[in-house]
């Protein structure tokens, strides 16, 4: 069993985030007296809360999938995420699309390279994407 500080030490956290966790139900550490005690299993559970974040996960998402029983009870969750990161995905290949091959032109609005973007961009199908949930006014 370890103390929170030992844990939050080990995952490079700070307590808050611990107690903000078992707040929101992803957490149930034991309890010597007041003292918050970790098992091997709320290791596991920590590190899967941080695996998920860093797949883009909200904390209701991984609250969902770590209680889900079944896969099918996790796929909602997934396949929705699923489709954020490919759109995700498609704005940041576009952002490095207009990157790549430095345009020599003075004046960018000139360059033909940036011209063929904007054409591409102009297109109706174009705004297909949907839109950005990070900046939903950013459109």
């Amino acid at each position: 069993m370890k103390s929170i500080g030992e844990v939050a030490a080990q995952f490079g956290l700070p307590t808050h985030v611990l107690r903000y966790w078992e707040a929101e139900g992803l957490l149930t550490p034991a309890r010597a007296g007041v003292r918050r005690r970790y098992t091997d299993a709320d290791l596991h559970r920590v590190a899967a809360i941080l695996i998920s974040k860093e797949a883009g996960f909200g904390l209701a998402d991984i609250r969902t999938m770590l209680a889900a029983r079944s896969a099918p009870a996790r796929h909602e969750v997934t396949v929705r995420h699923r489709e954020l990161l490919l759109a995700r995905i498609a704005r940041a290949q576009a952002a490095l699309d207009m990157l790549e091959g430095e345009c020599p032109y003075d004046d960018i609005m000139t360059c033909p390279r940036f011209q063929g973007l904007l054409a591409d961009r102009l297109l109706p199908s174009a705004s297909s994407l949907p839109p950005n949930p990070e900046f939903p006014d950013a459109l």
